[in-house]
C-alpha cells in the first residue's frame, strides 16, 4: 500500500504497520517506543484533547482527519480522564500535519510535550485522507505504531505484532480505565472566567456506573440537580442500590459491550427490575440493550466525530452529536417492550431506546459534548423528570 505523506524525502522516525503488512512511513512526535491498537478515524475539528483523554477509545489508535492538531496546545482543564491512575487507554494518534507551536491564551503545555507526559505515540506526515479512505472501503485495520528518533525499527517484529494482536471483539477493556472505590462528584461545569464550580448537594441522588465515564457527563449531571456518586464498573446490584439511588446512570466506555456485560449485566437487569430510573450512554446504551434481551455488533468502521446527525422520534427533531463507538445495538433484536427512539441519519443505525413499561432510557452518543452545540442536554432534563415522576408515585 502507498499512502503518499508530506515527509517522503525526510528519513522516517515512526511508522504505522498494517496488520495486513501495510508500512506507512511518518515522523514521530510525543513518546517513543510502540503500541498496538485498532486504528480507527474521528473527524471532529476541534477538542483534540478531550479526545485523547476520552477513556471509550482505550484500545485504539486515533487518525484525526482534521489536518491542524495541537494549533491550541493543552492544559489540564480539558482532560475528560476521571481515574488519573489507568490515564485514557489511547494507543497512539496519526496526523496529516506536524504539531505547531500553540497559539491560545489557555495553552499551559505543548501538545508534544503534554503527549509525552501522558506516554502517547504519535506519527504524523501521513496522508489521513487515504488512511481514512481505506479503514472506510475495508473496515478498521489492527495496527502497531511504533517511534524511534534514529529511525531504527525491527519490521518483522512489528508486523507480527500488527498481525497477532487479537482486536477489539470479546476483550473488555472497561474494568481498565474504571475507578477503583466509589467516590462523589461535585464539580459543576467551567463558565468563562470563573472555572469550574462546586455543588454543594443536588435533589436527586445518582449513582454513575464508571465504565470509563468522562468528567463533563458527570459535571452535567450534577448541573442538573445531581447528588453524584461514582461505583467502578464492576458494583454489583446490591452495592449500587445499597445507596438508594433516586436514578442510575450507565457511562461511556471502551470494548466490546458483550464482554463487559459478563458482570455488568446482572446488575443493570436488577435495577432496571427494581424500577429505579436509568439512563444510559454509548456502551452503557449498548449493554442496557444487552440485559434488556436485545444484541450488539461490531461495526465496519464505528462512528468517530462531533458531526453525527441523530433524529429523535420522541420529539420529530435532529440534533447534531458527538459520536465514539465501534459496536452498535441490532435494533432488529430488541423486545416488544423496549422501543427505539434515536436512529443515525448517516446510516440508519441505533442511536437510542426507551422502555414503554418502566423508567428506562439510553442513547449512542454522548450528550455531554458540545457539536450542536447543546443540541442533546434535553437528556439530563429527561432524566431528572424520570426521577421526579418515580418519586412522587
Amino acid at each position: 500500500m502507498t499512502i503518499a505523506d508530506a515527509w517522503s524525502e525526510t528519513p522516517a522516525t515512526a511508522l504505522l504497520v498494517l496488520s495486513d503488512g501495510s508500512v506507512i512511513e511518518g515522523q514521530g512526535l510525543g513518546a517513543t517506543g510502540q503500541a498496538v491498537g485498532e486504528i480507527c478515524f474521528n473527524t471532529a475539528m476541534t477538542g483534540y484533547e478531550e479526545i485523547l483523554t476520552d477513556p471509550s477509545y482505550s484500545g485504539q489508535i486515533i487518525t484525526f482527519t482534521f489536518p491542524h492538531i495541537g494549533n491550541v496546545g493543552a492544559n489540564d482543564e480539558d482532560i475528560e480522564t476521571v481515574n488519573m491512575a489507568s490515564e485514557s487507554g489511547i494507543r497512539g494518534l496519526v496526523l496529516a500535519a506536524s504539531i505547531t507551536d500553540p497559539a491560545s491564551y489557555r495553552a499551559t503545555k505543548h501538545l508534544d510535550a503534554w503527549l509525552k507526559s501522558r506516554n502517547l505515540i504519535g506519527i504524523s506526515g501521513i496522508d489521513t485522507r487515504a488512511l481514512t479512505a481505506l479503514i472506510r472501503e475495508k473496515g478498521v485495520p489492527n495496527g502497531v505504531i511504533a517511534h524511534s528518533p534514529d529511525g531504527k525499527f525491527d519490521l518483522e517484529s512489528l508486523k507480527v505484532a500488527a498481525a497477532g494482536w487479537p482486536g477489539l471483539v470479546g476483550m473488555d477493556l472497561a474494568r481498565d480505565v474504571s475507578t477503583t472505590q466509589s467516590h462523589p462528584w461535585s464539580q459543576t461545569p467551567w463558565k468563562w472566567g470563573e472555572g469550574y464550580g462546586e455543588s454543594t448537594g443536588g435533589r436527586f441522588k445518582v449513582v454513575a456506573i464508571d465504565y470509563g465515564i468522562k468528567r463533563n457527563i458527570l459535571r452535567l449531571l450534577t448541573d442538573a440537580g445531581c447528588e453524584v456518586t461514582v461505583l467502578p464498573a464492576t458494583a454489583t446490584a446490591q452495592e449500587v442500590l445499597a445507596h438508594e439511588p433516586d436514578g442510575v446512570f450507565l457511562s461511556n466506555g471502551p470494548g466490546d459491550p458483550a464482554a463487559t456485560g459478563t458482570y455488568s449485566v446482572p446488575m443493570i437487569r436488577e435495577v432496571v427490575e427494581k424500577g429505579v430510573p436509568t439512563f444510559g450512554i454509548c456502551l452503557g446504551h449498548q449493554m442496557l440493550a444487552l440485559a434488556l434481551g436485545g444484541k450488539t455488533l461490531k461495526m465496519h468502521q464505528g462512528h468517530h466525530g462531533a458531526n453525527h446527525p441523530v433524529f429523535d422520534h420522541t420529539t420529530g427533531k435532529v440534533e447534531i452529536t458527538s459520536m465514539n463507538h465501534g459496536f452498535a445495538v441490532d435494533a432488529e433484536s430488541l423486545p416488544e417492550n423496549v422501543t427505539q427512539t434515536h436512529v443515525s441519519l448517516f446510516d440508519g443505525s441505533n442511536c437510542g431506546l426507551a422502555m414503554k413499561d418502566k423508567p428506562v432510557f439510553s442513547v449512542q452518543y454522548h450528550p455531554e459534548a458540545s457539536p450542536g452545540p447543546r443540541d442533546s442536554h434535553y437528556l439530563f432534563k429527561r432524566f431528572t423528570d424520570l426521577m421526579e415522576s418515580a418519586r412522587a408515585a
